[in-house]
């Protein structure tokens, strides 16, 4: 019985329900922990990235930052640096160094550490 159990609990625990869109009002909601981060991403990132028209990926939208996560973070980061489509260079946060991008891009792909 206990080895049903288990290997039931094991089974669910693998069945992570798939991530759902969110709107820009549940993006607009969501705020780094750390606060520094928090000033930063408000002074930067926010204005884009919770806005769907902007063509930015909504932060804490796993839907649409998931296949972006599957390029890797290194390359993430690359093309925040670098910038990438419509996204200027550093997002224009000018005080961000590349750990501050790395950590607002795992927070806006939903995959804070």
């Amino acid at each position: 019985m206990r080895r049903l159990f288990a290997f039931a609990a094991l089974a669910l625990s693998a069945c992570e329900a798939p991530p759902q869109p969110l709107t820009p009002e549940q993006s607009a909601a969501l705020k780094p922990a750390d606060p520094r981060l928090a000033q930063l991403y408000d002074s930067s990132c926010r204005a884009c990235h919770t806005v769907k028209d902007s063509g930015a990926p909504l932060s804490g939208d796993r839907t649409v930052w998931d296949p972006r996560w599957a390029k890797g973070e290194d390359v993430l980061l690359t093309e925040a640096q670098v910038g990438f489509n419509n996204m200027p260079a550093n997002g224009q946060c000018f005080a961000c160094t590349p750990d501050d991008l790395a950590a607002l891009i795992r927070f806006m792909a939903g995959r804070e550490k």
